[in-house]
């Protein structure tokens, strides 16, 4: 084999009665993508096992009405993610179901003239109810009409008082959970979704709620500061993988270059900046990176950055992520009865400022 070191052999794969687990442990001795979704696995328990770590998961797209949001709600519940940024389409479309309504399984092989005179929306092959939707738009009018007119929230302020709104009402959506366990949620594009058409609506109430972007970075980043390390869960990329690569990098300017103490990170000699790449990384993705977009960017090219460590642990599992997140999160279930060393990060609910 020359330099190369010997490597372990390819199992084939045995069939008999077992759990998600031990079935994934067994596709980490084959190939493709069933091998590095068990590499996946495999990197979130080293995270959770880890003393001094924040974990953040990126989740993108919308994934809540494809039957995802409760592993989303469990994981919260777990502390198996210490911090969600999602987009603002997950943290809205969980809670017609939460209300409890629901999505129905459809087809994508449908007139669509004809669903929109039924008043369906489509979200590829599930159906969705625009009464429903609109039921939820109005809970969330609800919400911000009683906020003070004028006020001024990051998203995650905002979103952490609305679940504790949706906890008080009974509705056990995301952000309810997160509320409840202290996990701070940030959508840094809040309004690409319901709470857009909601802001509007309680505007024309008296009530114009203003969210702070750069109050909300502030407060992102500064995250990073209180904590050894970073690990990071990506179920698509968008925004939500945009915003959360920058913690990585935006630590150096936000403390004027100087390095952060109990950090490990190193100096970029060039700029005379301190980066602090997040030492665990996991993609799931269907987006190929040579089309040069950020959903599709690998972690190695997040390396030449510094926004991966190189000297870390990382991986990108190409799969549908309604396959890979019920798997992982199955897994993860029968492997881990309880994380041990779970960061406080509540400062930033007493303190949001």
């Amino acid at each position: 084999m020359g330099n190369i070191k010997s490597p372990a052999s390819v199992e084939a794969i045995e069939v008999k009665s077992r759990g998600v687990s031990d079935l994934l442990a067994a596709m980490g001795k084959t190939a493709y993508q069933g091998r590095t979704l068990a590499e996946a696995a495999e990197i979130w328990q080293a995270m959770l096992n880890e003393k001094n770590i924040a974990i953040v998961m990126g989740l993108a797209g919308s994934m809540s009405t494809a039957g995802q949001w409760k592993l989303v709600r469990w994981l919260i519940e777990q502390r198996f993610v210490d911090v969600l940024v999602s987009t603002g389409a997950n943290v809205s479309e969980d809670i017609v179901e939460a209300m409890g309504y629901s999505y129905k399984q459809g087809t994508p092989h449908i007139n669509d003239e004809d669903l929109l005179a039924a008043d369906l929306n489509r979200y590829y092959d599930v159906y969705g109810k625009e009464t429903d939707y609109r039921e939820m738009e109005e809970l969330l009018t609800g919400f911000m009409s009683g906020l003070p007119d004028g006020a001024v929230y990051s998203s995650m302020e905002l979103l952490h008082l609305f679940g504790k709104w949706l906890g008080a009402k009974g509705i056990n959506s995301i952000l309810a959970a997160a509320a409840r366990h202290g996990v701070p949620v940030f959508s840094p594009a809040l309004f690409d979704s319901a709470f857009g058409e909601a802001y509007f609506m309680a505007k024309n109430r008296g009530r114009r709620i203003v969210v702070d972007q750069g109050r909300e970075f502030d407060q992102f980043v500064g995250i990073g500061a209180g904590v050894g390390d970073v690990g990071v869960i990506y179920i698509g990329g968008g925004v939500p993988k945009d915003f959360t690569q920058l913690m990585a990098i935006s630590l150096s300017p936000r403390f004027e270059d100087e390095a952060v103490p109990g950090r490990r990170g190193f100096e970029r000699k060039s700029l005379k900046e301190f980066y602090y790449p997040h030492r665990y990384a996991i993609q799931i993705t269907t987006d190929s990176p040579q089309w040069g977009g950020l959903s599709g960017c690998t972690l190695d090219e997040a390396v030449s950055w510094g926004k991966v460590s190189a000297q870390g642990r990382h991986v990108t599992c190409y799969c549908d992520a309604t396959i890979a997140l019920p798997i992982l999160t199955h897994a993860l279930a029968e492997r881990v009865t309880q994380r041990r060393h779970i960061p406080d990060l509540n400062r930033l609910f007493n303190d949001p400022g």
